[in-house]
């Protein structure tokens, strides 16, 4: 084959080549095109906290996209979002939140969807909300008068707002069947229930005067008025884990868990172990530590990665953590 030849075939060759690559090309093209439109036609609920996500994902199925912005084992109280997460805020057809001050930083964003025309459902406040109060002031009820946000430990309050959820979702998320809505709600109600009577009947293993919660801040304080627990004090006296405890604070509360012979001290899975250093100064080292899942789910295979996981998990372990069982 003669020099000449040899070119012209390799030219042919590229020519070839090339046509294919633009073939495949447009092809690429026109999918990402086609998926861009079929994911702008679908509906789209927006959830900031991953507890809530996941209460309404069982209630939507597979009616509509519901994005979640808090990643797994992120605090509430602190995480923030992105732009490109602000943006899907303002173009969802509905936004369900905490609210009661607890997603600190992104309330913001929250108010700019509502103001740009987004529905919003604050679960929170529809939750018949508690105010902070510990032992010395009588209980859960009453107190400062500060909103506490953390309604999700008690399963009854959550029930409550899976109906309020899908009826927000019926109203506000074109496309959706109104009835695989209800269904999913009741189907996830009845669970719901099934659950409350659980841990009702796991906490019945814990003797009346056993039943005093110490935590690493003010967060179950709902669980505490449904099933019969005394909030005796928490390390951070406040709803919020920005918040920082003084040494009076450290003093009062273990003076507190002294007189009351408590030892035990329920803290976020986050940080259990630098809360469990300061208390074992502060007592003496007569104390135990306990991490719960307190704010946040865990990632899938986790323990703790649904709603209804984190409650059990929650609950075996604040009965073996007062029972010594």
């Amino acid at each position: 084959m003669s020099r000449t030849e040899a070119k012209q075939r390799a030219r042919v060759s590229i020519a070839r080549l090339r046509s294919l690559l633009l073939g495949l090309l447009a092809l690429v093209v026109a999918a990402t095109a086609t998926a861009c439109t079929t994911g702008d036609d679908r509906p789209g609920i927006v959830v900031t906290t991953n507890i809530l996500g996941d209460v309404t994902r069982e209630i939507v199925g597979d009616e509509a996209d519901v994005t979640v912005l808090m990643k797994p084992n992120a605090d509430p109280h602190s995480f923030g979002l992105s732009a490109v997460q602000a943006a899907e805020l303002e173009q969802a057809d509905l936004v369900v939140y905490n609210g009661l001050g607890l997603e600190e930083n992104v309330l913001r964003h929250v108010d700019a969807a509502r103001e740009s025309g987004v529905a919003t459902l604050a679960a929170g406040e529809a939750a018949d909300p508690l105010t902070f109060r510990t032992a010395d002031d009588g209980g859960p009820e009453g107190g400062t008068g500060e909103p506490d946000p953390h309604f999700w430990t008690d399963p009854e309050r959550v029930r409550k707002v899976t109906a309020l959820i899908a009826d927000q979702v019926i109203e506000h998320v074109q496309g959706v069947d109104a009835d695989t809505i209800r269904g999913n709600a009741d189907r996830y109600a009845k669970e719901l229930t099934e659950l409350t009577a659980w841990m009702e009947k796991s906490f019945d293993r814990i003797p009346a005067g056993k039943r005093a919660l110490v935590t690493n801040h003010h967060v179950f304080g709902y669980l505490a008025d449904r099933f019969g627990f005394q909030v005796i004090g928490a390390v951070i006296p406040s709803g919020t884990t920005l918040a920082s405890p003084s040494s009076s604070d450290l003093r009062s509360l273990t003076e507190v868990m002294e007189r009351a012979d408590v030892r035990t001290v329920f803290a976020d899975s986050s940080q259990p172990e630098r809360l469990a250093e300061v208390l074992r100064t502060e007592m003496r080292g007569q104390v135990r530590v306990v991490g719960l899942h307190s704010e946040s789910l865990t990632a899938k295979g986790g323990g703790a990665d649904t709603y209804l996981r984190m409650m059990r998990a929650n609950t075996t372990a604040m009965v073996h953590g007062l029972t010594g069982a």
